[in-house]
């Protein structure tokens, strides 16, 4: 990882294509990393408390923790501090770049621990009243989970300061350790199931997300030698990069709030339906989060302060050709990834999580929200990208409108499905799908609509070369799951570990074979970036 730039070089520079491509691949490693240890902590987790009241209490009682740093530290970095900041460092001020983020750190902190303690003395009627009204019907549960959502709220205090600091090396194009920071996060619970959970009980649990936090925003510090950061605390709430980090941050946080209360939509009917719906809906929107967040999320940080310095810099023929490639190489992978998740969901499932206390049922509760979350992954993939182009334009106010509409159609829907999809009383295809449904056809409107609202404001995205390299691998796609259907009851026989692996490779394969030879440009891009690779493994960070 270069540690910063050269005498003779700006603060801030855009990325080639390949240098895209490089920093994407080694977000892509962190992504993978982060990916294995969460799915080891699934694991755990599942192995430890199945679906059982320990394991649903914790789920929910996140939940108000999560909101708080999504809605109100994530509304600052990812749509309005980043683009402000990398604005002063591509005009070279620096000493007013680190003010305003000074500023923006000691603000967002007081902001986000007001609110932190706010919730956690109310934290009695928030869960009785909206997030979990179910769980009053146990009082063992419900005391838990207020217990646990106290101990949480600790967590977005410390994410706030640890967002910002992932936003700020994001924009001097250091990757490595922020792409490591979600990877200490998943440490730091594991460390809290097996470690904690023996001395404190359920307790250390929550202690657990805590310490993680604190892990997520440690490792980011090293990452700052050779930047001449300067912080220092500070109130000036009339600075201009302040005023513009709010003025971008308004129609972001409302839009987050509207996300957020679908999630809490979701947690708050769940929780009335048969006990393990609220685990298994959390469980399977994790599973699609899986290769999304390889697909997109790492491509999305590696390729947004170059849509930034575009924008900064006038070159928008260089970020509709930034974007329109980009889009394609997401299309490119998460076409095949949604075919092998649907066709494979319950093996994926069995793999990953049935283990210990997690039983069969669990699992086909599981796999049955799958299969309506899954559909929705190349939706999910194209808003995490085209909404990134809208914040490097400074307009927050368009995706947080089309978000927003979603949202609530998703909650509209998600009141619809669940009387008409799945069986009342039957937790291996409980209604709860339907909530999984609502958000898949919510999330593909959205995103069909930033598409095309984004292509005139970009000069086009070259529809006809998307829409072919789509039809190839659709073609290719079609050609996999034939062979992971049919090789389901051959390989089966192999066992719970080794059979899902083994269709996954063999349609990977069929995969890539097809791909190469429908000339799919996608396919001769990854197959010239790994040889290049293999020739010269380094890689620049």
């Amino acid at each position: 990882m270069t540690n910063s730039p050269l005498p003779s070089e700006p603060a801030t520079r855009a990325l080639s294509g390949a240098q895209i491509a490089r920093a994407a691949s080694l977000l892509v490693a962190g992504t993978i990393l982060t990916k294995l240890i969460a799915l080891a902590r699934e694991t755990i987790l599942s192995g430890m408390f199945g679906a059982g009241v320990t394991y649903e209490a914790f789920i929910a009682a996140l939940r108000p923790a999560d909101t708080l740093f999504f809605v109100v530290a994530g509304g600052a970095i990812g749509s309005a501090f980043i683009p402000t900041f990398a604005g002063y460092l591509e005009k070279a001020h620096r000493d007013e770049a680190w003010q305003m983020a000074s500023a923006v750190l000691t603000l967002l902190t007081l902001l986000v621990a007001a609110l932190a303690g706010l919730m956690a003395i109310f934290a009695r009627p928030i869960v009785a009243r909206v997030l979990a009204p179910g769980f009053t019907a146990d009082p063992v549960k419900f005391a838990l989970t207020v217990r646990l959502m106290r101990i949480m709220l600790l967590s977005p205090v410390i994410f706030s300061i640890s967002g910002l600091f992932m936003g700020m090396l994001n924009t001097h194009q250091r990757f490595l350790l922020p792409a490591l920071a979600p990877a200490l996060y998943n440490v730091g619970i594991i460390l809290g199931a097996v470690v904690l959970t023996p001395l404190l009980g359920s307790d250390g649990l929550a202690w657990g997300v805590v310490l993680g936090a604190l892990l997520h925003l440690l490792i980011q510090v090293p990452g700052f030698r050779g930047l001449n950061a300067r912080f220092r605390p500070s109130l000036a709430v009339r600075n201009p990069g302040v005023r513009e980090v709010g003025r971008l941050m308004g129609p972001r946080v409302l839009g987050l709030t509207i996300v957020q209360i679908n999630f809490w939509v979701n947690t708050n009917l769940a929780s009335s339906m048969e006990e393990g719906s609220v685990a298994a809906l959390q469980r399977a929107f994790y599973l699609m989060l899986l290769p999304q967040g390889i697909i997109a999320q790492s491509v999305a940080n590696a390729v947004f302060p170059t849509f930034s310095i575009h924008v900064a810099r006038g070159e928008m023929d260089a970020l509709q050709a930034t974007l329109g490639r980009v889009l394609r190489t997401i299309l490119f992978l998460a076409v095949p990834a949604t075919v092998g998740l649907i066709i494979l969901r319950l093996p994926i499932v069995q793999l990953i999580y049935q283990y210990g206390e997690f039983t069969l049922l669990d699992a086909q509760a599981t796999a049955w929200a799958l299969l309506f979350y899954g559909l929705g992954l190349v939706s999910h993939s194209v808003v995490e990208i085209v909404t990134r182009a809208f914040y490097a334009l400074h307009d927050t106010r368009t995706p947080v409108l089309i978000g927003g509409g979603a949202m609530i159609l998703n909650v509209v829907l998600s009141l619809l499905l669940i009387r008409v999809i799945g069986e009342p009383g039957n937790l291996a295809r409980g209604p709860f799908a339907g909530l999984a449904l609502a958000n898949t056809l919510a999330t593909t409107l959205e995103g069909g609509l930033l598409l095309a609202l984004i292509r005139p404001r970009v000069g086009g995205l070259e529809a006809r070369r998307t829409f072919l390299g789509l039809f190839k691998t659709t073609a290719a796609s079609a050609a996999m799951g034939l062979v992971i259907w049919f090789s389901l009851p051959v390989v089966e026989p192999l066992g719970q570990l080794l059979s899902p692996l083994v269709s996954i490779a063999a349609g990977g394969a069929v995969f890539a074979a097809c791909a190469i030879l429908f000339r799919s440009e996608e396919a001769w891009l990854f197959a010239d970036l790994l040889f290049r690779r293999l020739r010269s493994p380094s890689v620049e960070g």
